[in-house]
């Protein structure tokens, strides 16, 4: 008995009408990247082990898919592996058989391949690249081990200017998918200024990890988390005010300098003063869609230094669809330092399913030819595709049914193609030079001399 077809778990294959509205999305958020300037580049699937190795936290080394060497790689290790596994040092196994790893993300490449072409590049460099990414994490639903980022990145500028570009940029983006949003913004120096207020200012990881989990866990599983790690019930009472504070922006932010002008808070003060800065000038210039400052707001990552952001969709519940922040060293770690740089990140997965569920995709999205020729024989059908060809020529997508069979059979395959028009050319047509078309949204058919049905629908004069 034969084998039946799978795929790996987490993974996905799409019909033409699913993959129609991947690429609505895709080449709606493309052509938003490129109307601010940005340049397209591509990194490999795979990296090198240690590029992707310690960028992401232990969690992240854990989900990373390594590639086995070819031929026998183990055989340099046999006698060598303990016999207790908790004497195995998994990422140092890691390296001794595998050399490669599918990439995480699209950011830790973007910074090796910064530094590699850094004498090609013109800074400060505006990057948009949207490929696939690749997590060992368990599926479930929402949540797939292969999937897509739609990253842009300023790199080589410590302006926030750029910080006001990345609004707007996301503005831009969901006003074109017709999506409303919610864009919460926080900045990771104030975060280590709430740090040091609670007494804790080389905790920031375990505050903000913590912290990056108020939404799903509320105040007491932040306090239980932070509890674990040590934290003091006095360190907690500081925090809470903070997790609680209810206003507009401009309270939160009165809140905050006013909490660490008390504190003497450096850190805190610089971030408070960027918030400022920025949410001045999102005022200024405008958005459409909603901006608050959500002191909240950690977002995981370590490599953020300043403003970060995360997007909620409004009219659907689902995590967030779009992140990203400041980051001020990406690149130190290979060996570039002091190159600053923002970006931001929209999760394709999640905004396809907020379009499906609130029926925002265009209606007729699935790729169509405009016109399905009928075959009427091998003599009609050379003349149809003189026809197509010159339609072709003026950009008009047509096919011509590969076999003579009964008209039925085409008019079910052009109806099941999504196509709107058929174009018929009999023995009769082809003797009098004319072309029969069918609509098959209004039912509406006419015969056309062979010029005037180049005119009409070609633009051909």
């Amino acid at each position: 008995m034969a084998q039946k077809p799978s795929i790996p778990k987490g993974t996905r294959d799409f019909t033409p009408v699913e993959a129609s509205r991947r690429n609505y999305i895709f080449d709606t958020i493309r052509n938003v990247f490129k109307k601010f300037g940005y340049a397209p580049i591509e990194t490999p699937a795979m990296e090198n082990l240690s590029t992707l190795l310690g960028k992401y936290g232990e969690e992240g080394d854990r989900l990373l898919f390594k590639i086995l060497n070819s031929g026998d790689s183990f055989a340099p290790l046999a006698g060598k592996v303990p016999d207790d596994p908790a004497l195995i040092d998994s990422n140092a196994l890691s390296l001794q058989v595998c050399e490669k790893g599918l990439r995480y993300d699209l950011t830790v490449p973007f910074a090796r391949f910064v530094v590699q072409n850094q004498n090609e590049l013109t800074f400060p460099f505006k990057r948009y690249q949207i490929q696939p990414v690749w997590r060992a994490d368990r599926p479930q639903k929402g949540r797939y081990r292969e999937f897509y980022q739609c990253d842009a990145d300023v790199i080589g500028s410590e302006s926030l200017f750029n910080e006001l570009e990345m609004v707007q940029l996301v503005d831009a983006v969901f006003n074109s998918l017709d999506m409303r949003i919610l864009v919460r913004i926080n900045n990771r120096k104030v975060l280590a200024g709430i740090a040091q207020v609670m007494g804790y200012p080389d905790r920031l990881v375990d505050i903000t990890v913590a912290m990056d989990k108020f939404d799903k866990t509320g105040l007491e599983g932040v306090r239980e988390e932070l509890m674990e790690k040590g934290i003091t019930p006095e360190g907690l009472a500081r925090l809470e005010p903070l997790l609680l504070f209810k206003g507009i922006n401009t309270s939160k932010i009165a809140f905050l300098r006013k909490l660490f002008e008390d504190e003497k808070s450096e850190i805190g003060m610089q971030g408070t003063e960027e918030l400022t800065w920025l949410f001045n000038k999102i005022e200024e210039t405008g958005v459409d869609q909603e901006v608050e400052l959500d002191l909240t707001l950690a977002r995981g990552l370590d490599y953020y230094t300043g403003a970060i952001f995360e997007v909620k969709a409004l009219d659907y519940t689902i995590g967030s669809v779009c992140g990203g922040g400041r980051y001020d060293d990406l690149t130190g770690v290979f060996g570039l330092k002091n190159m600053s740089g923002v970006g931001i990140s929209f999760g394709a997965e999640r905004i396809y399913d907020v379009l499906l569920c609130l029926d925002k995709f265009p209606e007729n999205i699935l790729d169509a030819p405009d016109m399905v020729f009928f075959n009427m024989g091998d003599k009609e059908a050379v003349a149809a595709l003189g026809y197509i060809k010159q339609l072709r020529n003026a950009g008009i997508s047509c096919e011509l049914y590969p076999q003579a069979v009964k008209m039925k059979k085409q008019f079910d395959y052009a109806t099941r193609r999504g196509t709107a028009r058929v174009v018929i050319i009999g023995a009769e047509e082809l003797e009098n030079g004319q072309v029969t078309t069918k609509n098959l949204i209004t039912g509406e058919q006419q015969t056309f001399e062979g010029k005037r049905f180049l005119r009409k629908f070609g633009g051909m004069i």
